[in-house]
């Protein structure tokens, strides 16, 4: 220690007084110890703990685009990374299975014209008195009939990719095509190809997988001997609070590997900088009824298991006990016979500190 700390330390005094210790010290004193003053911050959410998560996108955010009938995949419009729309063209795949239903579909829709056409003659001839009822009873049956596997034709091409418009089309120009056009579901953005140019593909075989990314969710691995202490609405953030969320289910059962429980979060605000399927360390918050500041760990003085701050008053500081509730990084959050509104020693507490001790005798 300097010989100037050494007479600074000397002629500070601290008078006893019944409620907190008092170190009365001139503004010159504190200059010359390099103390530095700073407010206290206000706070409610306590540190608790620190986990691995990693982002997640709702499983109703998500789309599988799976291929309608076998085919060849002869063109791809998207990749990995690439943001659609919905109705984008992503594919194109050449069927022979969708010539075949095409065709069948013509078919019943002729089948059904002549049925219409037989229908409408018996109606005339059973006006008439020509035809019995019964007669007319059939011909209704057939007609009913055509139209069912016209009906069932026509859902098969739209299962198959075709839209109303080219099923129209189809209708008024009996041009038949293989070409099926493969469309984007929803507005997302593209997580996954499963499937390479000029593949031979199956029914139903995934092609895509896009994601709508406006939520995202956290799982969170909390060691299970944590588990007590966190709660649905718990908040949870990063270091630098980038990322911020609340917890919204708690899991039920422990990884026999890791025996860690899954906690979900629902993140909030915006998350552009995250990518699904990134791990992160996050710290889980518990929410605090008391009133408690935040402060550098450099402004609390340790002594006998107990800690304190000096609090700046008009004659010096006075030394003041606090609990600790919480930390994070290289903050404290504290709860004491604190107001908000007081200034306390940030830097140069252990010199406050050593002159305390030194004047009430402790070593």
């Amino acid at each position: 220690m300097s010989k100037l700390l050494f007479r600074l330390l000397l002629v500070i005094t601290m008078p006893v007084c019944a409620e907190h210790p008092q170190i009365q010290i001139s503004q010159q004193q504190i200059d010359n110890l390099g103390i530095k003053l700073g407010a206290i911050v206000a706070g409610q959410q306590v540190p608790m703990l620190y986990a691995p998560a990693r982002v997640v996108v709702p499983s109703y955010h998500e789309q599988m685009v799976n291929v309608p009938q076998p085919g060849f995949l002869t063109q791809l419009h998207a990749n990995i990374g690439d943001n659609v729309k919905k109705g984008q063209l992503l594919a194109q795949l050449h069927s022979p299975e969708l010539i075949a239903l095409q065709q069948q579909f013509l078919t019943a829709q002729s089948e059904l014209h002549l049925a219409g056409l037989e229908r409408n003659r018996d109606q005339k001839l059973l006006q008439a008195g020509v035809v019995a009822e019964r007669r007319w009873q059939q011909t209704q049956a057939i007609h009913s009939s055509k139209a069912a596997i016209a009906d069932e034709a026509k859902q098969l091409l739209a299962m198959a990719g075709m839209s109303a418009s080219e099923i129209a089309q189809l209708v008024k120009s009996h041009q038949l095509s293989g070409q099926i056009q493969i469309r984007s579901p929803i507005d997302g953005v593209v997580l996954e190809r499963m499937a390479t140019l000029g593949s031979r593909l199956d029914l139903l075989a995934p092609l895509y997988r896009i994601a709508d990314l406006s939520e995202l969710w956290l799982e969170i691995n909390v060691p299970q001997e944590k588990m007590p202490a966190v709660q649905i609405g718990n908040q949870v953030k990063t270091d630098d609070e980038a990322i911020t969320g609340k917890i919204t289910l708690l899991g039920q059962s422990v990884d026999e590997d890791t025996q860690t429980i899954l906690a979900r979060a629902t993140l909030s605000g915006k998350t552009d900088q995250l990518r699904v399927g990134q791990n992160l360390t996050i710290q889980i918050m518990l929410h605090s009824e008391q009133t408690a500041f935040k402060v550098p760990n450099t402004a609390i003085a340790q002594q006998n298991g107990l800690y304190f701050v000096f609090v700046r008053n008009p004659a010096g500081f006075a030394v003041k006990e606090v609990h600790i509730l919480g930390k994070q990084s290289n903050e404290s959050l504290i709860t004491g016979p604190l107001r908000g509104e007081e200034q306390i020693a940030l830097q140069g507490s252990v010199a406050l500190k050593a002159n305390w001790l030194g004047l009430s005798g402790d070593e």
